[in-house]
């Protein structure tokens, strides 16, 4: 799940728990948007710690497979 995902979820959440009024026999609309944005929140700090293992920080050499050396010869 990433960043994006994980807003979604939370926005999407959000709206079920504040903004809908609306009752359905069997589920609890509050609930499934309380739900929601537990999951989003937990998927947002899931991606924010895996963010520099997925290359979002660091250097681009690294995550290419190394760096380069330079290999001088002196005759």
């Amino acid at each position: 799940m990433g960043i994006s995902l994980s807003i979604l979820l939370l926005a999407i959440g959000a709206v079920l728990t504040w903004a809908v009024s609306a009752e359905v026999s069997g589920m609890d609309i509050n609930a499934v948007g309380v739900i929601l944005m537990i999951v989003g929140a937990i998927g947002l700090l899931v991606s924010l710690v895996f963010w520099s293992s997925w290359g979002g920080f660091g250097s681009r050499d690294a995550a290419a497979g190394g760096s380069q050396t330079n290999i001088i010869k002196d005759d």
